[in-house]
Order: structure tokens, then C-alpha cells, then sequence
């Protein structure tokens, strides 16, 4: 059988799982831990930066974070976020993009959010998604919705069951204008995908570490990086 040496890292994407279990291990409240995890996104970046990688997207919260998580603890992480992305925006070195069902954040972090995007729409750096209020499977729902509300408009709608392709589909994801994640990073030692990208990550390799995010360092970044170039990729080959 034919193999297949990794192919260059366009797209890495990471779960930052393990603020909170890294604030506990402290004795400091939630809040501190998302802080934590906030400034290390701040350092994170630049290590993408210089290796070359044109894509990353950050799993932040997710849908399910925002209705089981202490609202009180999640308002204070998302104001950290729109904080942080402020910083980022203000360094000119990204183009952010907010992805995920933003009108659940409430109207004024959505309003921000949608401010930093603007901001930095013409950067011409590293392209940073932020995982927000979001959710795999309602991406793909949302996809569908937008490919049939499209056809309906058009009369084409009698017709899609016979010409849909995954490609259709797959033109109305956040990431439509991207390549798929080649690398998903998770912290904190959980093995699982936890809602990110089920439709793009299909033939993404993993890397699970067993720090929590804040504790993230350039070696452990280094080591997911060698470790996906001397893996081999098949793509069902």
C-alpha cells in the first residue's frame, strides 16, 4: 500500500481544554485559569507564525460550554476572550474570525466580536479562527439550511437531491475559504474532538498532550509538529 509522508502544515487547530483544572490545581477561582489559558493564545500565535502555518483555529467555547458551564464564570471567560482579541487585533499580525453562532453571546460581545473581524479583515498575516458559542453539528445543520433556503430562492430546489455534493456543502461551512486542519492539538490529556469540525477533520491527524493550556510550552508545540511531519498520511490510500 502506497504511504504517504505528511504533507505541509497549513491548518492546525487547538482545543485549549484544562484552564479550569489548572486554576483548581492552584486554589484560584475559574476565572483565573481562562486568564491563564488567554495569555498563553497571546504566545501561542507567534509560534504558529514563524512556522509557517497560514491557518489556526482556536476552540474557545463551545455551544454545550455556554449551557452546562456556571454563567457567571462563562461571562467573565468571554469578556477575557473579546479582551484578548483586542490585543491580538491591535498587533496587525492576524486576521481574526469569530466562528461559531455569536448571536447567543448576547448582544455586546457579539457587537464586539463582529468589530474585531472588521478590523482585521485586510491583514494579510495568520488567519485565526475563534471557536466561539460553538458547535460541530449545528455548523453542518446551519450548512444544509443555507444550501436549501439558496435553492429554494432559485427554483432549484426539486433538483439538489440528485446534484449535491459534499463540496456543496462544504461551501457554506465557516471555514468554506480555508484548507481542512492537517493537526488537532488537544490539552489536558481528554481524548476527543469535543464538537470541533466533525465535517473538516475527517483525515486530521491528532496529537493529544496531557498538560492543561496554560501549561502549553514551545517544546510540547515543537514535539506536536515533528511528530505530525513523521507520521504518514494515507487519505484513505
Amino acid at each position: 500500500m502506497t504511504a504517504f509522508r505528511a504533507r505541509p502544515l497549513r491548518h492546525l487547530a487547538a482545543i485549549l481544554d484544562g484552564n479550569r483544572r489548572w486554576a483548581a490545581e492552584r486554589g484560584l477561582p475559574p476565572e483565573d485559569g481562562y486568564r491563564a489559558g488567554a495569555d498563553r493564545v497571546v504566545e501561542f500565535l507567534p509560534w504558529c507564525t514563524d512556522a509557517g502555518i497560514e491557518v489556526v483555529t482556536l476552540m474557545a467555547a463551545s455551544a454545550d460550554n455556554l449551557v452546562h458551564r456556571d454563567p457567571h464564570v462563562m461571562a467573565d471567560a468571554l469578556e477575557t476572550i473579546v479582551t484578548t482579541l483586542g490585543k491580538l487585533a491591535a498587533t496587525g499580525r492576524y486576521r481574526l474570525r469569530p466562528i461559531g453562532r455569536l448571536s447567543r453571546l448576547g448582544p455586546d460581545i457579539e457587537h464586539a466580536l463582529n468589530q474585531v473581524r472588521e478590523r482585521t479583515d485586510q491583514v494579510a498575516g495568520t488567519t485565526v479562527n475563534i471557536a466561539i458559542g460553538y458547535g460541530g453539528r449545528e455548523e453542518i445543520t446551519d450548512a444544509v439550511r443555507s444550501l436549501l433556503t439558496t435553492h429554494l430562492a432559485h427554483g432549484t430546489l426539486h433538483s439538489l437531491p440528485q446534484t449535491l455534493t459534499p463540496q456543496d456543502i462544504a461551501a457554506q461551512l465557516f471555514t468554506a475559504d480555508q484548507p481542512d486542519p492537517d493537526l488537532i492539538i488537544r490539552t489536558s490529556g481528554e481524548q476527543r474532538l469535543s464538537t470541533l469540525m466533525p465535517w473538516q477533520s475527517v483525515y486530521s491527524e491528532l496529537f493529544f498532550l496531557r498538560v492543561n493550556w496554560p501549561d502549553i510550552t514551545l517544546h510540547d508545540f515543537r514535539t506536536a509538529l515533528t511528530t505530525y511531519h513523521d507520521r504518514q498520511r494515507r487519505f484513505g490510500a
